[in-house]
């Protein structure tokens, strides 16, 4: 396991999904190195649509693999403000590039601070073990 990459700057949920500050109050979000080697080759994502509103830990889309398919739930209450459409050509992105080609959303903060309140690296890794 000590060969998935966990940035540092990121934040954690223990849905194994990250949540990245772009600044302005908007936040880019998708799925951990974990969780794309735990669910294997992604053959489809489905998002949320630009627009919509989600709040934290509710479903807010799917990820399809070769063996499962795994809800995606909103780490932070915010409205969608855009969605990687290279997901829908090459779902495989998730896989080969989980922390940047692989992005699935960005989010608009309802509150900026909400995302204090995610793991750091650090919590996240120990959790794994």
């Amino acid at each position: 396991m000590s060969d998935l990459e966990y940035p540092a700057d990121l934040r954690y949920t223990s849905d194994h999904e990250w949540v990245k500050d772009q600044g302005n109050g908007v936040v880019r979000i998708g799925i951990t190195a974990f969780a794309q080697d735990a669910l294997g080759d992604v053959v489809y994502v489905s998002l949320p649509g630009v627009g919509d509103t989600v709040t934290a830990g509710d479903s807010c889309g799917e990820v399809e693999s070769t063996k499962s398919v795994s809800d995606l739930y909103a780490p932070v209450e915010g409205e969608v403000t855009a969605v990687n459409e290279q997901l829908d050509a090459t779902p495989e992105l998730v896989n080969s590039d989980p922390y940047g080609e692989g992005w699935m959303y960005e989010l608009r903060l309802a509150d900026a601070s909400s995302v204090n309140d995610l793991q750091d690296v650090e919590a996240y890794k120990s959790s794994l073990n």
